[in-house]
């Protein structure tokens, strides 16, 4: 099997590297395919990989006593496998792919022995870590100050930056899972932002239609995120 080439990856951080710290890593990525609804790290199990996206969307997900409820969301421009990096191998949240696509993927040994070495890597990491952390944050103001329609917008603009497309897949029972809200609540939301001209809903299927308004309405709980991970990458 060929390794991969910086030069057509994807992946933003694996693109930021520098080149003799990518092919430190090349030789031990592999393609795996991200198929709609797999586990990429289960609750308390140890991780075997980490994975760098490089299309598709995956979701951390916390199970709570009253359902489970989505905390993060990484594509093309993260990584999965973060306790790695922080020095333990497994986390009580799972690693859930949500949209179809494909990713790079290295054995947690490998992964930890390239860090021990490199510096370099562990900055471009650590800074990613930051990022997630502050989107982490933005998703537990959203859950407690926004209403549903505004974090739906939220939603479906995170979705959208990361598949870079208009026509998003996902049905009202997937909302509502990674939402925390019954499916009602999720029908009469998209049918609020369908009605407004934002989105265009059909089976399993949303287009967007009006970023400005989906941004308008999510407010304050979208952006601080997006822009902290543009500011710790703008000078790699």
């Amino acid at each position: 099997m060929s390794q991969p080439q910086q030069s057509t990856i994807r992946n933003r951080l694996l693109k930021v590297l520098a080149p003799d710290e990518f092919e430190r890593l090349a030789p031990h990525l592999e393609t795996m395919p991200l198929a709609i609804r797999r586990v990429l790290i289960a609750p308390n199990e140890p991780i075997t990989h980490a994975m760098f996206v490089e299309g598709g969307v995956c979701s951390l997900i916390a199970d709570t006593s009253e359902g489970r409820v989505e905390i993060g969301m990484i594509g093309y421009e993260g990584f999965i496998g973060v306790p790695l990096l922080l020095g333990t191998n497994r986390s009580p949240h799972m690693a859930l792919v949500q949209a179809d696509g494909v990713a790079l993927r290295i054995a947690a040994p490998e992964l930890v022995e390239a860090l021990q070495v490199s510096s370099a890597l562990r900055s471009v990491l650590g800074r990613y870590v930051q990022s997630l952390i502050v989107q982490v944050g933005q998703t537990v103001y959203a859950n407690a100050d926004a209403n549903l329609e505004g974090r739906l917008a939220r939603w479906i603009l995170m979705t959208d930056d990361r598949l870079q497309g208009d026509e998003l897949p996902m049905t009202h029972d997937f909302l509502s899972a990674m939402l925390s809200v019954r499916r009602p609540g999720v029908t009469t939301a998209v049918h609020i932002l369908e009605g407004a001209g934002m989105i265009q809903a059909r089976r399993g299927r949303i287009t967007v239609l009006d970023r400005e308004k989906l941004m308008e309405l999510a407010g304050d709980t979208y952006g601080p995120a997006e822009t902290e991970y543009e500011r710790l990458f703008e000078e790699s």
